[in-house]
């Protein structure tokens, strides 16, 4: 069952715990309500819970507030592989209450596991239901490589670390090139139309660094429907380059050099219908901040139909 989905009511939640709200025997508490962590990590999101001693408590989940309705995490598909409850053993106070402490740990996490987690436990005793509320909320982001382009600079671009996660105090960056590491620092720089491939990492979380940005690689042109090309068809060029970021295309007609008058649309350059004046070689540049690709000439050769 997916809690993402699911739309169930829970009226033992919603009538058991006003009565313990504010009971100073009840308690759930967080040492952290925010936290921010890199896609693919591992988080421990850790809570205490104080329940009156003589009683015993027969269940303990985490859940969100996704749909507001506290469904055990180990239920839901999207955590069920991925999430391991770490409780330590409660230690009950001389005529008072018993304490203890609660982990939820959520392993590969990703942007779709930002939400609000809360610890809820039930004991033995007739509406003794408690959940911690407000939990603590878990912003999950990517590490990102922000290109930027300074105006005294015409042959190099800057490169910037960048996460969410890390915007105060001071964090160590790692820049790799193709993979070998490089200098520990926060800005890197890029030579337009450099053929390597530029990456980050936060010191510390060095399995997971940013994707890799670099120049658009040699464009490839293809031509569907595959054939004899004939006159008064319709004929669709497409360009392709692997870029990050990703590249923006132009087609031209050699030896003109003109863009071609016809359908241009991103990657794709369309003939509705072709003509026999369409037969040459044509061009694909792709193009993005770090540098600039052009294709082979691609010919067509225009059939009388």
């Amino acid at each position: 069952m997916n809690l993402r989905t699911a739309a169930r009511g829970f009226v033992a939640f919603l009538l058991s715990v006003p009565a313990l709200q504010g009971n100073p025997y009840w308690a759930v508490t967080y040492p952290s309500s925010n936290i921010c962590a890199l896609s693919g990590s591992t988080v421990d999101i850790i809570c205490n819970y104080k329940y009156p001693k003589g009683l015993a408590v027969e269940k303990k989940l985490w859940f969100t507030t996704i749909n507001h309705e506290p469904f055990d995490l180990k239920d839901d598909t999207d955590y069920r592989d991925r999430v391991e409850y770490i409780y330590g053993k409660p230690k009950c106070w001389y005529n008072s209450s018993c304490t203890g402490t609660c982990t939820l740990r959520i392993k590969d996490v990703t942007q779709r596991d930002s939400a609000e987690y809360k610890f809820r436990f039930t004991t033995n005793q007739e509406g003794g239901a408690y959940s911690g509320d407000p939990g603590v909320k878990l912003s999950v982001t990517d590490l990102q490589v922000k290109v930027i382009i300074p105006p005294s600079s015409p042959n190099r671009v800057q490169l910037e670390c960048h996460s969410m996660c890390h915007r105060t105090g001071y964090v160590t960056y790692i820049w790799y090139r193709d993979g070998t590491q490089q200098q520990h620092r926060r800005i890197d720089w890029f030579n337009i139309n450099s053929e390597y491939r530029s990456s980050c990492a936060v010191q510390g979380s060095e399995l997971l660094p940013s994707p890799s940005v670099y120049a658009p690689e040699t464009p490839s042109v293809g031509w569907t429907p595959p054939g004899v090309i004939k006159e008064g068809s319709s004929v669709n060029l497409t360009c392709t380059s692997e870029a990050n970021p990703v590249a923006i295309y132009t087609w031209s007609k050699v030896p003109t050099g003109h863009p071609p008058g016809h359908s241009v649309q991103g990657q794709q350059l369309s003939f509705h219908p072709i003509q026999s004046s369409d037969s040459g070689q044509y061009l694909c540049k792709a193009k993005n901040d770090l540098g600039t690709k052009t294709s082979s000439s691609f010919s067509i050769d225009v059939k009388c139909g």
